[in-house]
């Protein structure tokens, strides 16, 4: 369950990063005073060198306009009862180490709805009832079909199962009707993408009828084949580390088993080699320690 939820996360976090990344204006639709000069802004997505510290998106001035506003973004789909204090604490810190490139901050914090907003937020009331920081619940955004189609392609991300096939199609005929074909395909692919990660236990054929729409030359389609290739060798290199650990150690602690389940595949190939000249359980701590794993 919990390795179903971090690549739902995943995924979704990587659907937010394309949108943005195809329209970085997009931010500033959801907001009410949006800057004259939105249009020239460059998202980009950072991490802070602390450790777990990263930034789900930052959008910068125009480096010739003199030191503007940065507005940092964050995607919140989970309750975490600590967001608000992680948030700020990134924001700022990435703020004050280029404090000379930028005048001013803003934070923009997006919620499919007000449910998933952190409970306790009393500490942070100054911020938040301030000028600086806008909460975007998307469920209140209203009518999808009144929306811009790139904010309407957010919405998607939240619509009840049981509506989402009727509103790709929509927006999926919007698109056509709508957008040039030069710059259409980009948007079929988000939509695929949404409705893709929406509906895994479906085949492929299962949501091609769904949006009437071939999935076989999609991106999405491509990425989710080598994601199982990947998540194939991944596992079958977790199974070999556990086997040779075992037979040389015996039993291991649980904690360790899943600290090896969580490690992306290429560190565990480092590890398969680097296994060979263990002596002893404690050189494998050792070797999670000189990783911060």
């Amino acid at each position: 369950m919990q390795l179903t939820l971090q690549k739902t996360v995943t995924r979704r976090d990587s659907i937010f990063y394309k949108l943005f990344q195809q329209s970085p204006t997009l931010l500033f639709e959801l907001l009410t005073n949006p800057p004259a000069n939105a249009a020239q802004y460059r998202f980009d997505s950072v991490a802070i060198k602390e450790p777990k510290f990263e930034i789900d998106g930052i959008f910068i001035p125009p480096e010739e306009e003199g030191n503007g506003v940065i507005y940092f973004c964050e995607v919140q789909f989970q309750k975490d009862e600590q967001l608000y204090e992680r948030v700020f604490a990134e924001s700022l810190l990435y703020f004050y180490r280029n404090r000379t490139r930028f005048s001013d901050w803003q934070a923009v914090i997006i919620y499919p709805s007000r449910r998933v907003e952190q409970s306790e937020n009393y500490p942070y009331r100054s911020l938040l009832n301030g000028e600086q920081v806008h909460r975007v619940y998307l469920d209140e955004l209203g009518d999808i079909q009144q929306l811009p189609l790139w904010v309407a392609l957010m919405v998607l991300t939240t619509v009840d199962e049981e509506q989402a096939p009727e509103t790709a199609r929509y927006l999926l005929d919007r698109t056509w009707q709508e957008v040039p074909s030069s710059t259409r395909q980009p948007i079929i692919e988000i939509i695929t993408t949404i409705m893709v990660y929406r509906f895994e236990r479906l085949s492929r054929r299962e949501v091609e009828a769904m949006l009437d729409i071939s999935l076989k030359e999609t991106r999405v389609y491509r990425e989710i084949k080598e994601e199982g290739r990947e998540e194939g060798r991944e596992e079958a290199t977790i199974n070999l580390i556990v086997r040779l650990l075992t037979k040389r150690f015996g039993s291991l602690p649980q904690e360790v088993r899943s600290t090896i389940s969580d490690l992306p595949l290429p560190v565990l190939e480092e590890l398969s080699e680097a296994l060979l000249d263990f002596s002893e359980l404690a050189d494998l701590q050792a070797w999670f320690a000189a990783r911060s794993l």
